[in-house]
């Protein structure tokens, strides 16, 4: 399986008689599942069975789904028309008011007649059977863009999936560099931490026996990474398993990148060497490219 991106563009056409019309779908990251509808006057109805079809099949994106529609020239020349003479009257106005003083004679009717909106078809109602029939077809046009666009989804998320193994292929070398780094090594751990005693015991005044052990035992733990390169090897192990299943696990992979900088942060607090701090810091810009790609997986 793979993991699916929230972004993606597709686009279905349909016609019925004299109708066309074309969805056009896109989506980008989010949250949560965001669905916005743009539909022309009179396609209303569409909207609550497209925001269904939407959530059969996404669980997260913001979705904007525009639907454009037009009547075609098919029987153009049979349908009824009228004047709009309210329209034409100011015109004539216009243009008698205006007579001479652009050209030497006014506009003629017949070019008053096709302006916009002077001449318009006049639209005889329509059998509802055969409205609620065009609504259904757009409705399967719909699903077909989803449809579309959910491969277009999951093929990008392919290739996010590719990305997001190789950076945890960086992560995890990042954790072998800090678990071999000198300060790590056991001797190292050791000299240190005579160094530190040999300080404290310099400085004995007012420095009691037990408050020397707790100095000793905070020494000992600060300088102890080991639990937080388990849970990071454990954090990169996970991720990789969700990476594998695929389905919608973005907001977990997400939780795993915070689980991940808190332990890189522990890291570099307790780290007393420069080569250490270098990986650590190195890994914590590791871990936040990784979430960034990971804001696209749905």
């Amino acid at each position: 399986m793979t993991v699916t991106s929230m972004t993606g563009f597709a686009r279905a056409a349909g016609e019925q008689g004299p109708w066309q019309w074309a969805w056009e779908v896109k989506s980008v990251n989010a949250r949560a599942l965001d669905i916005r509808f743009r539909t022309p006057q009179g396609h209303d109805r569409l909207e609550m069975a497209g925001r269904e079809a939407v959530s059969k099949i996404f669980k997260r994106g913001s979705f904007n789904l525009s639907l454009s529609v037009q009547r075609g020239d098919a029987g153009e020349g049979d349908r009824p028309m009228r004047i709009n003479k309210p329209l034409l009257d100011q015109l004539v106005a216009e243009a008698s008011r205006y007579g001479g003083k652009v050209a030497d004679e006014p506009p003629r009717i017949e070019t008053l007649m096709t302006v916009r909106g002077v001449v318009e078809p006049i639209e005889a109602p329509e059998d509802e059977a055969v409205v609620g029939e065009r609504m259904s077809l757009m409705l399967q046009s719909l699903v077909q863009a989803l449809t579309a666009l959910n491969a277009a989804r999951r093929e990008e998320g392919g290739r996010l999936k590719a990305v997001l193994h190789g950076q945890l292929d960086e992560l995890a070398k990042f954790r072998m560099d800090a678990a071999s780094a000198d300060a790590t090594r056991p001797q190292k751990i050791v000299e240190r931490l005579r160094t530190q005693i040999a300080e404290l015991l310099a400085d004995t005044k007012g420095l009691t026996e037990d408050r020397m052990h707790q100095e000793v035992a905070l020494m000992i733990a600060k300088g102890d990474i080991r639990e937080e390169l388990d849970r990071l090897d454990a954090h990169i192990a996970s991720a990789r398993e969700l990476l594998d299943a695929g389905d919608a696990v973005g907001r977990r992979l997400d939780f795993l990148c915070q689980e991940m900088t808190r332990e890189a942060n522990t890291l570099c607090s307790k780290s007393g060497d420069i080569e250490l701090t270098r990986v650590g810091l190195a890994m914590k810009a590791k871990i936040e490219q990784f979430r960034e790609q990971v804001q696209n997986v749905e």
